[in-house]
């Protein structure tokens, strides 16, 4: 096929995209009750979810940098490394019972509790009636806005300005500003005599806690000279009317008709080794400064900053498969989300409004450098939120971020890669402490904003969860993804110390059997075996989920090591490990092995695939060159079912389309969008368990923010997928899993893949009909070689830094 080179299309063309409205909007003809029904909104490290009542409006607030804790600087097992030698002892003897109880000696502290700064509410008592009334979000413009008889109001969390802003229109009315915070904390209001009218609460975190499922309720501890500390400043900038202090704690409006609201906050957190009192940020200056600053701006300006900040993020990508029938549109997003589920309606629209909430979520929860989004994003009200909210990594973390690069969201990605470049910190201690390594660094089953490292359970945790160990291995391959979308070998040389690290606390705890090497003691996450006597074992020796992981781990450090010009003796030795691990074993069942054995699982459903990860995220299992392997991957599919919770699915989602199993990967999306009602409420028609709630948000059940990130990677798997080959020559396949659903017809723009590249596309009848290839990489790179198919079709071409050629 002729191949035409046209001009380069300048960054703003490439990034600047426009979105269906009805793919962009969540709208809803009631305020929200539930915390599942509120509108979330953030600007990268402030939060908010809106509830948007008439009588009392309920805005809670969250700080992405608010936890509990101190720098983690005390081992809190130190000789825990002198347990390996009899855990290995054991399993070699095949006795589990006896594992699994030494392994218990084998474990730390838990992680820290992520908190809640407050919550805003503006009362009045005019207004109740709602029969007029409409709440939306606008995730075009990051925007939601409420309306209720004559009256309106937006709102909006600004990136560029640091505050969030409530704008209220309408009706004269008399309102009243009152806050509530779990924490302890002193609240004032004031007006000045220049009409300056504030709320200030200063308040601070526990120093220490436990999680909710060990001691929680009674592990915090507070000290006003310890942990973080927060000050939150509202500022009521009104039009008209009057404002004054009520109580000493409110602030009363009477007779306005036109007041902006601007939410302010700033904690003494200052790095995970930093102690957040002694070394802490100046957050009082900060805040001030914050607040002061921005309402210097107008509305219009505040509101115009904040949309062309986030637009130019939001518009990099845009995704059309197919229209909603009118009348469907016409429903509310939730009842829509209903009737998908319940009467298998079809409704292109909401498909793509999940996948673009997905990219809007990850872009107002992840912009705060070294502090990714946690297991809720940043949107927590509970002082003992569930799993603490913290980061965990056999999992959860890693699939917060695997639409960001897709997405061209590889700025979210840093937040995370600059968190991971600190863990070593505390890793590198873990491994000699706890497993008796001296090189190298790891990471176990939680981490927190505090870089935590060590395995958790305090001698008590069950160790299908508590012991688990390899998440060094597993988050150190978003440092290698990173560059495989970028190409940026700048940065590759910067972080490759990181990635060499976890590389070599693998090389270390890889022991030889039968001439293999393996894990002893291994755990598949959160997963249980029988052994032929019917014990349900944790502990054992050889478990795949390992070998996958180190495996993908090796062979990203393999590659890095290759261009950063690291010694041929270290490669040959990371070559040497690869070809000597343990291979896969496929079961009598045609299935993927998790355990050395082959034995089954206590729960066959179970909703942990971690033995796949070599299938996705991982790219050492592949259709094309391990047929076998992924016939296998397949049966385990097949074997596990489809009823799991929602971070569980969206990652099926990613393994069917990996499989290029286009109607199982739609299926278990559609599985994804299955309606699960708030988790109070107790009323007719109530649904439970994994799927979505009606404001769209994740449900494990509760909520999790890691299922909305795995489908919206999902759906970019099932229309594009990429690798690096050998030779680091980029490999791009083209519709791979495209179901019937969506292949009538559709557009796909600005999606990014490994290689640099940037991809417009469209398609009819499942057969592409134009193609835009864009080399994105950085100028002085050299020209590459890119493979690209679809279907039979096959391109072969060599492309240059910033050359736009038209394929089709």
């Amino acid at each position: 096929m002729k191949l035409k080179a046209i001009f380069a299309l300048s960054f703003f063309q490439i990034l600047t995209l426009p979105a269906s409205a009805q793919s962009t909007r969540l709208h809803y003809d009631s305020p929200a009750i539930y915390f599942e029904e509120a509108l979330p909104i953030g600007n990268g490290s402030q939060g908010a979810m809106i509830y948007g009542g008439v009588a009392e409006e309920k805005i809670s607030l969250n700080d992405i940098t608010l936890w509990t804790g101190e720098p983690d600087r005390v081992v809190y097992s130190p000789d825990a490394y002198k347990s390996i030698a009899g855990i290995r002892e054991a399993l070699f003897r095949e006795d589990y019972r006896e594992a699994d109880r030494l392994q218990r000696a084998v474990q730390g502290h838990y992680s820290q509790n992520y908190q809640p700064l407050g919550t805003l509410t503006i009362s009045q008592s005019e207004y109740s009636d709602t029969s007029e009334y409409s709440r939306s979000l606008d995730i075009a413009r990051a925007l939601a806005t409420v309306n209720y008889r004559g009256c309106s109001r937006e709102y909006f969390a600004s990136a560029p300005d640091s505050v969030m802003v409530v704008r209220m229109k309408g009706k004269k009315q008399n309102l009243t500003l009152g806050y509530h915070c779990q924490l302890p904390h002193q609240q004032v209001a004031t007006v000045s005599k220049e009409g300056v009218a504030e709320l200030t609460i200063d308040g601070y975190a526990a120093w220490t806690s436990k999680p909710n499922y060990a001691g929680g309720e009674t592990g915090f501890q507070y000290d006003s000279n310890r942990g973080v500390h927060f000050r939150t400043i509202i500022r009521v900038l009104n039009q008209d009317g009057t404002v004054r202090v009520r109580n000493n704690d409110q602030l009363q409006l009477t007779d306005c008709t036109d007041c902006i609201i601007l939410i302010a906050n700033a904690t003494s957190f200052n790095g995970n080794d930093k102690d957040p009192v002694r070394e802490g940020r100046d957050y009082r200056s900060l805040v001030r400064s914050r607040i002061d600053h921005a309402a210097a701006k107008t509305y219009d300006e505040l509101l115009n900053r904040h949309e062309a900040d986030y637009q130019s993020y939001f518009n990099r990508i845009s995704l059309d498969l197919g229209t909603t029938a009118a009348d469907i549109q016409a429903k509310t997003t939730e009842q829509q989300l209903r009737d998908y589920t319940e009467k298998n309606e079809v409704n292109p629209d909401l498909e793509e409004l999940y996948f673009n909430y997905g990219r809007y979520l990850l872009i107002s929860c992840s912009r705060t450098q070294g502090v990714p989004a946690n297991l809720q994003g940043l949107w927590n009200e509970r002082i003992l939120p569930p799993w603490s909210c913290n980061y965990t990594s056999n999992i959860n973390v890693e699939e917060n971020y695997w639409p960001a690069e897709a997405a061209g969201l590889g700025d979210m990605h840093l937040s995370l890669i600059d968190f991971v470049r600190k863990l070593p910190v505390t890793g590198t201690e873990t491994a000699r402490a706890y497993y008796g390594v001296q090189q190298g660094w790891c990471l176990a089953h939680n981490t927190d904003i505090w870089g935590m490292t060590c395995p958790v359970g305090e001698h008590g945790g069950d160790p299908m969860w508590a012991n688990w160990n390899m998440g060094g291995a597993w988050i150190s391959t978003h440092l290698w993804e990173h560059y495989a979308f970028t190409m940026n070998l700048d940065y590759l040389r910067d972080v490759y110390p990181v990635l060499k690290g976890a590389a070599d606390f693998c090389l270390a705890w890889l022991v030889e059997k039968d001439g293999c090497l393996l894990t002893a003691p291994a755990t598949s996450p959160e997963n249980t075996f029988l052994t032929p006597d019917g014990y349900a074992g944790r502990t054992l020796y050889g478990g795949f989920a390992d070998i996958a992981m180190i495996r993908e781990c090796l062979t990203d450090t393999r590659m890095a090591a290759l261009l950063v010009g690291e010694s041929k003796s270290y490669i040959e030795t990371l070559e040497k490990t690869l070809q000597q691990l343990l291979p896969y074993r496929i079961g009598k069942n045609g299935h993927l092995q998790e355990w050395y054995h082959d034995w089954p699982d206590q729960d066959p459903h179970h909703r942990h695939q971690s033995h796949l990860f070599g299938l996705y995220p991982g790219n050492h299992i592949t259709v094309a060159e391990t047929p076998q392997l992924a016939a296998a991957c397949k049966r385990t599919l097949e074997i596990k079912g489809d009823k799991t919770t929602g971070w569980s699915t969206g990652w099926r989602v990613n393994l069917q389309a990996r499989l290029h199993e286009a109607e199982a990967a739609y299926h278990i999306y559609r599985v994804l969008l299955n309606y699960i009602s708030p988790d109070d409420y107790r009323g007719p028609g109530r649904r439970t368990g994994g799927g979505t709630y009606p404001n769209l948000l994740d449900a494990h059940s509760p909520f999790q923010i890691d299922g909305n990130f795995g489908g919206c990677a999902g759906v970019m798997e099932m229309l594009v997928q990429s690798t690096l080959n050998e030779t680091q020559q980029p490999q791009i396949t083209l519709l791979p899993a495209l179901p019937k659903a969506w292949s009538r017809s559709g557009t796909l723009k600005g999606i990014h893949t490994r290689g640099g590249y940037t991809l417009d596309f469209s398609w009819q009848n499942g057969s592409l009909t134009t193609l835009f290839l864009h080399d994105c990489r950085p100028a002085s790179a050299r020209p590459q070689k890119v493979f690209l198919r679809q279907g039979t079709k096959t391109w072969k071409l060599t492309t240059r830094a910033g050359e736009t050629v038209r394929l089709k």
